[in-house]
This record gives C-alpha cells, structure tokens and sequence, in this order.
C-alpha cells in the first residue's frame, strides 16, 4: 500500500511540474474534439451503440451518433480510441478526498496526527488519481477534521490549479455532542480533542451549524442520524428528530440538499421522517423502512465496498477466498431490499477507506449483489446526475451537456469490471487522459 501511495503521490508531483495548467494538456475545452471510440454508451438506454462517435465543441457535447452521420469540421481533433467504449464521466456520491486507507493509518491517527496542510495535499493527490480513473465528479462527504479545507480543493480544481474532478462538498458534517470520533471515549477525559466533524445539541446548535456551514461554501450539509453510542458500543440514534428536522429545514430554505448517515433502521427512519435527501449506508434498515425511502423519494448510497474494505482490514477476509463477513452480509441484504422496493440508488463508495482512484469497486460490488451491469453504471451516471440535481449539465451523453466523459477497454455495460481502468478521460472538454498509444 505504501508503494501504491507513492505512485499517486509521485503522478501528482509530475503533473504539478507539467508546463502550463491542465489545459495545456491533448485537447482542450476551446475548439473542436471528435472521439471515435467502438462503442458510445450515451446512459439514455442500456445498451452501448456500436460504430457511434461524440462531437465535442468549447467543452460541451455537441453531437452523438453514428460516425457518418457527424459533421466535424475540417479542423476538429481526432481521437481513436480502438477497443473502448465511451461513457459519461463517471460519479461517486459518497467520497472523502481528505482521508487515505485504516490499513495505512487508523483513521483516529490521520484526524490526531496528520496536520491540515499534510492532509489537503494528500487530498489534492486523490483528487487526481480520482479523476484519471475516469470519475469527473465527486460528492465529497465530509473533510473529517479538516475543517473547510475542501472548499479550497474544489476552488483550485474549479481554477484549474490542480487537476481533480467536480466536488460538491459538505464541509464538517454534523454530529450529536460527544457521539463522534476522535473519543471521547477511551482518552483522557480532560484532553481538548480535536473533532472528526462539528457537534450540536440541540435546536438552536443544529440550526446555527447548518447555517456556518453553508455560510464556509457546502453544496451538501451531511448529518449523522446515528453511531455507535450505545452502552455496548451498538448504533444507535444520536441527534433527534427535531434537531435532524431543524438542520433539514434550514438546509433547504438556501436551496441545500441533505445526506444522513444512517446505519441503524431507527436512524434510517428518523433521517427519512426529518426530509433528509439522501441515506449512506443503510445496513440495518428494514424493508419497511426502505418502502417508505421509496415513498418519499430519498435516494440511497449503499457503500458496499467501505464494508468489504473493513473486512479485509480487520476482519481476515480475503476476496474469492473466505465467506462474507456478518458485517458484508448485512450490507448486502439491505441493498437487495433497496433493490427489490424499488428505491433510487446512486453510486456512492465511501473511497478514502479504501484507495482513491479504485472507485469502480463499487459498481463492481453493486453487481456482485444483484444489479445488472448497466443499472450499476446507471447509478454512476445519470442517477448519480439527478441526485445531484445536475441531470441537466452532465451524467449522459447528449447534446448541450458539458464534456464529461471516460472510456474504458471493453464494455462496462455488459461487463462491469471492464471500469476498472479508464483508458481515456476528459472533463468539461479538457483531456486528461489518453490511451498509452495515441501519438
């Protein structure tokens, strides 16, 4: 892991030496881009269409279909991409830039040890690696005792300072008193500890929070309905209804949309009950609980592969090699009664437990437990898009979208784990990414 560490670090160093910001790059967001891919996957259908290509023009989409049918003008750029399929730019809803994986540093270690400044730096690196690995936008899901350091990342990306892909972020997050990490329990109760996220208790708190919050730039406020607070350390219910309700309204009255973790099915319930946007995790929620998910039109993120992360960390699992863990099976039981109820479920990872730039795991997990191949890149493409409330500035393939797009060797939509290396990248028209043998 330290080795695979070093290699993001060293392809950011590298890209910060490059002449010039990443405009400077293949292609850029002025001008004409003719991609010839083998198959264009638009995510307006299931299927890929062969023989298609897509016409980019100052960075948006302009044209998509069958190469005979486009007219490229004569000075347009033509990129070949043999062997690939292109789709749009892929979306993970639930990251953390700011965090690296337990397995390297316990998480109470990067909050208590690692500095702020070492930490957006790391961030910067993930942002990167992120985005060569084909995913253009990331809703980031709490700095974990960085601050608003987020805020800075994602204007140095939007700046082009950095390379990265579009964040929509959430700053602090928002916790009950003394129910969140680090401590307090297991430390000295008269040690001053810094917080993974911003407590409240009660109305007033949770009102004036929200408010700081998007006062410092968060697209997203993010709450925590529950954690493991209980006497023997189980999750349970943290902040109540009127206080989840309170963050909600205030949320919504500047135009912010909210997302709860909820683990627990009472937490689910009561983030659902309180007007919450979206539920990450969901492990123990009931299939009651998931109806009424349903019902109200709350997306969820199911955050399959943090699970399986953990498992490999500190449980002794091995892929294709041991049985789910306990903790694995609960997860995937709740995203087959998600499934099943018919509620909507966005591709969101919890990446940072896990590596950056490996988000196509969690697709990959999302057909292993019982999506198709094509709903799974659905959920990290227009589903993703609309959960964003951005359906209408990237997530397919269509004309009048902004040029978010990846390819990759194969057919993601009829075989997942084909994501598993982008072969080709390009955000708002800009070129990230190209195949090894382009010239």
């Amino acid at each position: 892991m330290r080795w695979n560490r070093w290699k993001v670090w060293s392809g950011a160093l590298a890209m910060v030496l490059m002449a010039g910001p990443p405009a400077a790059m293949a292609a850029t967001a002025k001008g004409d881009v003719l991609l010839v891919p083998d198959r264009v996957w638009t995510a307006e259908g299931d299927s890929a269409h062969a023989g298609w290509a897509v016409l980019v023009h100052e960075g948006a989409i302009a044209a998509v279909g069958a190469l005979n049918t486009i007219n490229a003008p004569a000075n347009a750029q033509r990129i070949a991409l043999p062997g690939t399929t292109l789709t749009p730019g892929l979306i993970d809803l639930h990251s953390h830039v700011f965090l690296h994986p337990y397995n390297e540093t316990l998480w109470n270690d990067q909050v208590l040890k690692e500095p702020q400044d070492y930490r957006t730096l790391e961030a910067a690196a993930h942002a990167r690696a992120t985005l060569m690995a084909g995913f253009t936008t990331l809703r980031d899901l709490g700095t974990e005792g960085a601050g608003f350091a987020d805020v800075s990342v994602k204007r140095a990306i939007d700046e082009g300072m950095i390379p990265g892909p579009r964040l929509f972020v959430a700053t602090r997050a928002i916790v009950a008193t003394a129910s969140y990490g680090p401590g307090p329990r297991g430390f000295r109760p008269d040690i001053d500890l810094p917080g993974g996220a911003q407590e409240v208790s009660g109305v007033d708190e949770a009102i004036r929070a929200t408010r700081e919050q998007a006062g410092h730039g968060a697209d997203w406020i993010k709450l925590y309905a529950d954690y493991r607070v209980g006497v023997d350390g189980s999750t349970q219910p943290t902040l109540s209804l009127a206080e989840m309700k309170a963050i909600v309204d205030t949320a919504h009255l500047s135009g912010r949309p909210v997302a709860a973790h909820a683990s627990s099915d009472e937490g689910v319930r009561l983030a659902v009950e309180a007007g919450v946007d979206s539920i990450e995790h969901g492990y123990g929620a009931s299939e009651a609980t998931f109806r009424l998910m349903k019902q109200r039109g709350v997306a969820y993120e199911p955050t399959l592969t943090a699970v399986e992360a953990t498992a490999q960390y500190f449980e002794h699992y091995v892929p294709g090699q041991t049985e789910p863990t306990a903790r694995m099976r609960e997860a995937e039981h709740a995203f087959r009664t998600a499934l099943k109820r018919g509620v909507t479920i966005g591709n969101g990872s919890d990446v940072g437990v896990f590596t950056h730039g490996d988000n196509w795991r969690e697709p990959a997990n999302m057909v292993r437990d019982g999506m198709s191949a094509a709903q799974a890149l659905h959920a990290a493409t227009d589903v993703a898009a609309r959960i964003l409330r951005q359906q209408d500035r990237f997530g397919r393939i269509a004309p009048g979208l902004r040029a978010d797009l990846a390819a990759f060797t194969g057919d993601p939509s009829t075989h997942i784990d084909d994501l598993k290396q982008a072969a080709f990248v390009m955000k708002d028209g800009t070129v990230y990414r190209l195949p090894q043998n382009t010239p």
